[in-house]
């Protein structure tokens, strides 16, 4: 399958603009003690999140993990926002009341992580089941690594979904670490999508730092749910470039794997490919380098001098009891409109 050069190049950038706001965070932010709370990034992981999310239409939904932040600037969360949801700021998607990756904003469809990421997989199949009831076309995906697929509630989300045959596409982040497990001591066998099988779903394994690969996918995923065929599990098997956070320097990880990986890396691979066939110049990859690193320097200011949350917000939207005058939450107003009725 050929994809249109713009959609190539818009990959390319959400790739590249995913990868900056991190190491940002990462490697600047975080080591001069703005960030609040933890930090964990898809850094070498970034082809899954937005080869898959940018396909999605509007009301579709994403349910992501810690490691999609591709996903997450797809669907609509500005880098600022994020950056000030990172710094604890009033400016934040959760108002300065959480901090990192633990985020959703359901006014663009995005359903916040847990942290037991396989808790997730039910979540997501009961929006694909409200979505059936409903008569809607639309989608979820659903990401997690490689260890959620050992967990009970991973397995009994899958068997729901596939007893109910609902539009949900769940997403493997196979980086080969579950923290500090190796795959080969988590699970006795060589693939995850071969557990599709006991649910009597599709499951296909693809290279997780190929565009084009989760794109295809993804795409015929897609189309299969929509099209009333039920859920689809598709394993894209990649690397966690880091450790599992940025206090973590991954001394259990053999270096020679990073230096196996860094040569797989798919930023690289996508613009290599892209220059060599002529979508795009050398001149023209500097001058997208240059304006992202400019839109991240903006966001990055404009951020750092929002305002922190009063502290008498505090309460609020905390118990069910709360002053007429205090704002819906984003999940009261959400479920509460008439979008969801």
């Amino acid at each position: 399958m050929q994809l249109e050069q713009q959609t190539l190049l818009n990959i390319l950038y959400y790739m590249k603009l995913a990868r900056e706001v991190e190491t940002r965070i990462e490697r600047k932010l975080f080591r001069q003690g703005k960030i609040v709370g933890g930090v964990y990034t898809g850094r070498g992981q970034e082809a899954i999140s937005v080869a898959s999310s940018i396909q999605l239409e509007e009301k579709d939904c994403i349910c992501p993990s810690h490691r999609d932040m591709g996903a997450y600037i797809i669907r609509g969360l500005t880098v600022r926002k994020i950056l000030a949801q990172y710094m604890g700021r009033k400016t934040g998607v959760t108002g300065g009341k959480d901090a990192n990756m633990h985020m959703g904003d359901l006014r663009h469809n995005i359903v916040a992580f847990i942290s037991m990421l396989a808790d997730t997989v039910p979540v997501a199949t009961g929006i694909a089941i409200a979505y059936k009831m409903r008569r809607q076309r639309n989608v979820v995906l659903c990401y997690f690594g490689d260890g959620a697929t050992s967990r009970g509630d991973w397995h009994e989300g899958l068997n729901l979904a596939a007893v109910r045959q609902v539009p949900v596409i769940f997403i493997c982040n196979n980086n080969q670490y579950a923290y500090s497990t190796p795959l080969e001591k988590q699970m006795p066998i060589k693939d995850v999508s071969i557990r599709a099988k006991a649910y009597n779903m599709p499951g296909i394994s693809v290279d997780g730092n190929d565009v084009m690969a989760v794109y295809e996918a993804t795409r015929e995923a897609i189309k299969l749910a929509r099209g009333g065929g039920g859920p689809s599990l598709i394993e894209c098997k990649t690397f966690r470039m880091t450790g599992h956070a940025a206090h973590d320097d991954a001394r259990y990880v053999p270096k020679e794997l990073f230096q196996e990986w860094e040569k797989k890396d798919p930023i690289s691979r996508l613009e290599t490919s892209l220059i060599g066939n002529k979508v795009i110049t050398k001149k023209e990859v500097y001058q997208m380098d240059a304006r992202i690193t400019q839109e991240v320097d903006e966001a990055v200011n404009l951020a750092e001098n929002d305002p922190f949350p009063d502290p008498e917000e505090t309460l609020l939207g905390v118990f069910s009891d709360r002053s007429a005058e205090a704002p819906l939450s984003f999940a009261e107003s959400f479920f509460s409109s008439n979008r969801w009725r």
